[in-house]
């Protein structure tokens, strides 16, 4: 008979395998003086997954199906029901393995059947999520702006405009205009320095006689290139 009461040099036999591993490679337990239980944690889980499956068929009458064997680097996707490599899986830090439990394309699947049915569409659902506003405010405003950019006055522009601050929507504006008071931090002293500079390095038409201009050169920066 195996005696398995004894510890040698910070190991312990197994009572399932037999092997003699390190105790760190054992269940933690309150039970024992060295505070490591007396399976190793293969073995242990092991019985943990028998004892859940035997539960289950007493309390509901069925089977726990069995652990679907997959290759290292792989995960089984129950959508498609392909075994596929981890990175054709999602990031998520939720999970122990660190990816999703549905490959990509399963999960913009589900990803878009669900804000569908929640929000009737990526739209809508992007605007609430980001904004706090729906299609309908999105239409009102633009209306109030008479269907054109804010800034530029370009017709039908798509994006909404918010304060980083404070996430209030301003209006809605332009491509290039919204990209640009991002760029500017939407700070109005580099907006009027901005200004400043432009009206000291650009030529400029000055009215010298009735329908007669006269291109007046910068304050300051150097002349046209030849080439330009």
């Amino acid at each position: 008979m195996v005696d398995f009461s004894d510890d040698r040099q910070g190991q312990r036999r197994c009572r399932d395998c037999g092997e003699w591993k390190s105790l760190a490679e054992f269940c933690t337990s309150s039970k024992r003086p060295s505070g490591r239980g007396s399976y190793c944690k293969p073995c242990f889980n092991v019985r943990s997954k028998a004892s859940y499956a035997k539960r289950v068929k007493l309390q509901f009458g069925r089977e726990v199906k069995p652990a679907r064997e997959v290759a290292d680097g792989h995960r089984f996707c129950a959508d498609c029901g392909s075994v596929k490599p981890l990175f054709d899986f999602p990031r998520n830090r939720a999970d122990s393995s660190g990816y999703a439990t549905y490959c990509k394309p399963c999960h913009n699947t589900r990803t878009n059947e669900t804000k569908q049915r929640l929000y009737g569409g990526n739209r809508e659902y992007h605007l609430r999520r980001r904004y706090g506003i729906g299609q309908q405010e999105f239409d009102e405003l633009l209306a109030e702006q008479g269907g054109v950019c804010a800034v530029c006055g370009d017709p039908d522009p798509e994006h909404v405009d918010h304060d980083h601050r404070t996430g209030w929507v301003r209006g809605i504006l332009c491509f290039n205009c919204n990209g640009g008071l991002g760029q500017f931090r939407d700070s109005p002293t580099r907006l009027a320095r901005a200004i400043t500079y432009l009206r000291g390095t650009t030529w400029q038409r000055v009215l010298i006689h009735p329908g007669v201009f006269q291109m007046c050169s910068p304050t300051r920066g150097r002349p046209p290139s030849r080439h330009s």
